[in-house]
Formats: structure tokens, sequence, C-alpha cells
């Protein structure tokens, strides 16, 4: 009999593997795909190039988990951007984030902005520093029952309530700012000048599928910027193999406890035997029992296909049911012959803009009305691109001369209207994105020698990113925190005893993070120590 049995090797999935072997328990973990690492993988797409398929860059994944995990010693190495980002302007000017540079090139656009910029980055870090306390806790959760059930969660409560008060005022006011305002109005009381509120507003719609002036979205931008690498606060780098990097380390970190990994094994059913979780059917019609069940998949997929209905409440199966899923995510990687050579940076030579994150989005309102042309028809005729070229910081993903290129754009629908698939339509909004990049830097179209190309339904088929959402549910203030994935079950556990959730579904939300695998593992583990208490 099995301790645990883990549906999904994803990050967060390892991760949890980790903490319950390394307390001793017997765990197996089931993976539908042929390699661990669920959206944080390496492959190769064109014969000699490899890249990260979906995942494709390092920021968020807690320092307690790398140093827990041994994750360096298992083969994994970050490296640090040389410049945070690079925005093109038009073809004459441009932006360039980082390294010492900020200031200098904002004062180019704005003496204003520039003044206050280290201001601006205060009051940030000030909230980023309080999240990233918060990202390794259980949030408090609303529990049912009388005084005595509640009181280990009206402690928590009064424990952060008292986090909360021991913050000045001024970073009070910040936090309600960053929780319930939208980034661009955030973001114009800070500055004039649209190329900075452009580079600092893109983070709020990575994976939002949002206008940066819908409400909450300065959360989304704060969600962004609590990371780190190697040490450095906000920092942004590449893993050198790519994100499958950190995925096999971590398998190696779990194997070494005796983890089971099983690959090609998806998952059918959770078991149930009175009331309780008793292991799952895989895939393939094999029965594996347990005494637990942990899903590292979006919450409404496990409430909705794998549980038998019957056996949830009816409001709790409701509100999975409306889940909000939903990036607004396409994902492309290609094979290039050549640098893009930008108009208003022209080069071909490897240069420190080639090893940023080039954001192709030069102000809030291009942004908004990608959002709302993507609302209206499916995608917009001029949509958000980041690129990123790995291969300038790690020339192993791609032949000598060669290069490789991740394209992240943003503002397509997760659902097309009018009943259209996107099996219909990935080729067409493919030509796009390229010809979106051309524009910019117009040697990057002939310079195409293959591509990968992942949609909203193929994140979903692929990965089980439902409507291609990165987070596995959309971060909106009604699906965060002691919310995520609904009050009452924000401590990683659902209604069905011996079913847990520790996948992005759950408390901090998305991104590499591992932190819901860890604090999963923590609950779990507790519901161990008191059955034998």
């Amino acid at each position: 009999m099995r301790d645990a049995i883990i549906i999904g090797a994803g990050h967060n999935g390892l991760v949890c593997a980790f903490y319950l072997a390394r307390a001793g328990l017997k765990v197996t973990m089931l993976e539908q795909r042929p390699v661990v690492g669920g959206a944080a993988v390496t492959e190769e797409f064109h014969p000699g190039f490899r890249n990260s398929v979906a995942a494709y860059t390092v920021s968020l994944l807690n320092p307690k988990v790398i140093r827990d995990m041994h994750l360096a010693a298992h083969g994994l190495r970050v490296v640090e951007r040389p410049l945070s980002n690079f925005l093109p302007l038009d073809d004459h000017r441009y932006l360039k984030l980082g390294a010492g540079k900020t200031a200098q090139e904002v004062a180019k656009f704005s003496q204003r902005d520039a003044a206050r910029l280290d201001d601006y980055a205060r009051h940030l870090d000030s909230a980023a520093d309080l999240l990233r306390e918060l990202v390794l806790q259980t949030p408090p959760n609303r529990v049912q029952g009388g005084w005595l059930a509640a009181l280990p969660e009206l402690i928590k409560a009064g424990k952060l309530g008292n986090r909360m008060r021991a913050l000045s005022l001024d970073t009070q006011r910040e936090l309600l700012d960053l929780f319930t305002k939208s980034a661009g109005d955030y973001l114009d009381g800070w500055f004039e000048s649209a190329p900075i509120k452009a580079a600092y507003g893109f983070d709020s719609v990575v994976g939002n599928y949002a206008s940066p002036y819908a409400p909450g979205s300065a959360y989304v931008l704060l969600h962004h910027v609590f990371g780190e690498v190697n040490g450095k606060k906000g920092a942004w780098g590449h893993a050198v193999g790519g994100m499958g990097a950190i995925t096999q380390a971590m398998a190696k970190a779990v194997q070494a406890l005796g983890v089971e990994i099983r690959l090609d094994e998806g998952v059918r059913e959770v078991l149930l035997e009175g009331g309780r979780a008793a292991g799952v059917v895989s895939s393939k019609g094999e029965r594996f029992n347990a005494r637990r069940v942990v899903s590292n998949l979006n919450p409404r997929l496990l409430y909705t296909k794998l549980v038998d209905p019957g056996a949830l409440p009816g409001d709790f199966l409701r509100r999975m049911q409306s889940w909000r899923c939903g990036s607004g995510t396409f994902r492309m990687n290609v094979a290039l012959s050549e640098l893009p050579s930008f108009t208003c940076l022209p080069g071909k030579e490897a240069a420190e803009h080639h090893g940023s994150g080039i954001i192709i989005a030069p102000s809030l309102h291009y942004m908004e009305r990608a959002y709302h042309e993507a609302r209206a028809s499916g995608w917009s005729g001029q949509p958000i691109v980041e690129m990123l070229i790995p291969c300038t910081l790690d020339p192993s993903l791609a032949p000598p001369g060669q290069h490789v290129a991740s394209l992240f754009c943003q503002h397509v629908a997760p659902t097309l209207p009018d009943g259209a698939s996107w099996d219909d339509h990935r080729e067409e909004v493919a030509d796009l994105m390229i010809a979106t990049v051309d524009r910019w830097a117009p040697n990057f179209k002939r310079s195409v020698l293959g591509r990968q190309i992942m949609s909203p339904l193929d994140l979903e088929r692929t990965f089980g990113l439902v409507g291609g959402d990165i987070f596995h549910g959309a971060l909106g203030l009604d699906q965060l925190f002691a919310a995520r994935p609904m009050l009452g079950h924000a401590d990683y556990r659902g209604p069905i005893p011996g079913l847990y959730t520790c996948g992005a579904g759950t408390h901090p939300g998305g991104g590499v993070t591992g932190a819901p695998g860890h604090n999963a593992a923590r609950e779990v583990l507790r519901d161990v120590r008191r059955r034998f208490a």
C-alpha cells in the first residue's frame, strides 16, 4: 500500500513528492506524458534546436525549494539576463531596463520619471517582501464547525493580522492599491512617459487575459516581481538547458529518496471508498491503491473529470465548473539562422539586448487595444509579443552560428468566437506573430528555419492548461489566497478526505515557484502526524 499517489509530475508535483518522501512516505507519481516536468520541459522542436516548450524563464522558483532539494547539486544552473528588458519603440527609439542603465534610459523620455524610479522600486519591494513571506504559508481557511475547529485558523489569521499591522501605513496603502487597482492606473500615478509604463505594465498582462486598465491587474504585476535569481530580488534568468533542467534536477532529487515515477501513465479516475480517496485508476486501467491522493492538475480538471460528481457537495461542484481559466496566451519557439536586427538598434552580432526580455508592446494603450480586439475577433492584429533568445546565454540550445527564440504572445482568445477552432487558425496566427516581430526586426521572418506552435487549445491538450491558462486559474481577487481555489478549501484539502491539491490552482498561484507543492506537502504531513498522534 502506497502512502501517497501524486497525479502529474509537473514541478509542483515533484516538489510535493520530495517533501513527502523526505518525511518517510512511500510515494508514486503518475504522469501522462513521456517526460517529467509538466509545462516546464525542454524538447527538440526542430533538428538540432532545443528550447523550453511552455514555461520559458526563471525568477519565481522559491529559494527554499532550491536549497532543500539541492537542485544545484543535481545539475541546475541559472544565469541572469544581462538586461531585464528591451523595448523597441519606433524606428529610432528604444528603452533598456537593468544593469544600472534604467535611470539613464528613462531620462531620455522624462527626467521626472527617472527621478522617481528609486522611490517606485522601494514601494513595490515593500509589497513584494510581504508576498515573499506569504508564499510558503497556508492561507487562513474558513472552516465549518464550532470554535474548536475554527481555533487554528483564527490563530493563523491573527498572526497575519499582526504582520499586517506591523507594516507602515504607507506600505498598507501601497498594498491596497496593488490588490485593487489596475496596473495602468497604478503606473499612471507614478510616471508620465509611455515607455517606462509599458515596460513595467507588461507584467500585468502576462498570462492575464485582460486590459492593463482592468481592476486587479496591478496584483498580476506584483505577482511577477516577487521572485529572485541567485539571491538578486526581482531578477530574471535562464536555466541552462532550458526549463526542463529544473524539473530534471527535481526528478533526480525525488528518485534519490525512492519516489517511483511512472511516465505515459495518466489518471482516469480517483477511487473513493467509504467517502475517502483510496487511490486512482490509470489511463491504462490499472488500479493504484494509496492512503491519500495528491493532484497537481488544474482543480477544475480534477473535480469535474476525475471525481464522481455525486461525491461532491453541489455548491462546490458548481463553483469548480465555473473556475475561471484562460490566459490569452499563444506560445511559439522558432529556429533562426541569424539574430534579429532591430531597426532602432541594428546589428546581427550578439549584444546585451539580445539576452534580455524583448517586449513588443510600446505602450499601455497598445496593450489595451490588443485585448479589446482579441475579445472582439479572437486575436489582435497588433499582438503583444515577448521574445527571448536563450541561446545567447546558453549556446547548447542551437547549432553553432544559429539561434533559438521563444515567443510568448499575449491577447488571443482562449476560446475563439462563433465556434471557430484554434486548429483551423493556429498557422495563420503564428504567421501574424512572426510578422509582428518582423515589423521591428526586418530580417526576422526570412531567418526562421522552423517553428513550434502552441495555441491555447494545444496548451490545454498537451499540458492540461485549461483555456491555455498558465496559472491554472485566473489571478483575480476572487481566486487568490484564502479564496484559491475557493473559500473553505484554501488549505490544499478538498471536500473529500484524503484528496489534496498541490498545483498552481492553489495558493500562491501560477509560475514556476514550487510553493504550492511545498505547502501542500506540509498539510499532508500534518494529517499524517494527526493520524498517528
